[in-house]
This record gives structure tokens, C-alpha cells and sequence, in this order.
């Protein structure tokens, strides 16, 4: 199935950026697979004392950055679900600081973080894969915005290439 890109009025503004990305990749179907070997290849390398890394002492770390993209995955995910099912329930944001904060992402293996992102975004790809066109036209409601199902396909694809910017310009560079 081919994904067509959302219109402004089925996502928020704030995502604004991360459906641009996506759509700037083209084929979003083809970029969600693709992003998991990218992760790899780009992370894959760093020991877990070099994904402990931090541009400053408030930024995140390599490593909670990862556990961020895994939250980040199951929740847009889990709207999806609850979108494309035609679900009308309004459904929460959720503090995306508290949660990298009890992640506790700075003590798990870079390797299992890497690998739980994985088995999360096969499982999205498998999902996506079979959804009619129908349901990715679905419209709900996500933390107090429209979005249609369409939108968070193109936000997880998107959500991961602004993290994958920054990794490559901001951190990656300076690690040793």
C-alpha cells in the first residue's frame, strides 16, 4: 500500500516538521524498514559508554535519545492503532522528558535498546503493511489535536529522521 501525504488540518502544527521529513524520504512504507538498519549502522558502532554521551549535562544522552525513539514508537503507535480502528476516544499526550527520565536508558545495553527499537518497528511495518487506505484515512484526536492515522504514519518515520539529524550533526561527531 502507498501512504499519500497528510493535509495540514489532519495533524497538529507542532508536527509540522516531522511530516515534512517524511515526506521529504518519499515512499514512507519503504523508509519505515529502512530506518532501523540506518540506526544501526549509524549507532551500532559506539561502545555504551560512548551512547552515555551527552552534548551538555541537560541534553539527553545517545542512549535515552534511543529509549526516547522506543517510547516515541509505541505511543504513536498505539494511536494509530486506536485511530485506524475508528476509535473516537481522545487519547493523551504524554511528558516525553518524564519518561526518558525513568527510562533509566543510561544503564541498559546500547545493543538492547537498539534491538527493542527494532522488533517495535517490524511489528509497526507488518501492521502498516495490511491497513486499507480507509483506515489510514481515519481522523482522532491525540493530545488534544486532530490527527488522522495517515499523519502518525508519516510522524514515525519523520519523529525518527529529526533524531537521526541530530545524532549525526550534534553528537556523533565528537565522540571518540
Amino acid at each position: 500500500m502507498k501512504i499519500s501525504p497528510p493535509a495540514p488540518e489532519e495533524y497538529a502544527p507542532f508536527y509540522a516538521d516531522y511530516i515534512q521529513r517524511a515526506i521529504a524520504r518519499g515512499d514512507v512504507i519503504a523508509a519505515l524498514p529502512l530506518q532501523i538498519d540506518e540506526l544501526r549502522l549509524a549507532l551500532g558502532p559506539l561502545t555504551d559508554s560512548q551512547a552515555r554521551y551527552r552534548i551538555s549535562p541537560e541534553d539527553w544522552s545517545i542512549k535515552q535519545i534511543v529509549s526516547h525513539l522506543i517510547d516515541s514508537e509505541r505511543v504513536f503507535s498505539y494511536r494509530l492503532l486506536r485511530i485506524s480502528r475508528k476509535d473516537k476516544t481522545p487519547l493523551p499526550g504524554f511528558e516525553q522528558e518524564d519518561f526518558v527520565r525513568e527510562s533509566g536508558a543510561d544503564e541498559i545495553p546500547l545493543a538492547d535498546l537498539l534491538s527493542e527499537f527494532e522488533f517495535l518497528r517490524r511489528a509497526n511495518v507488518l501492521a502498516i503493511k495490511y491497513m486499507r487506505e480507509e483506515s489510514a484515512s481515519e481522523m482522532g484526536t491525540a493530545s488534544g489535536a486532530a490527527v488522522s492515522a495517515r499523519a502518525l504514519i508519516h510522524m514515525l518515520v519523520g519523529h525518527v529522521e529529526h533524531h537521526m539529524e541530530s545524532l549525526r550533526e550534534k553528537y556523533l561527531p565528537f565522540i571518540s
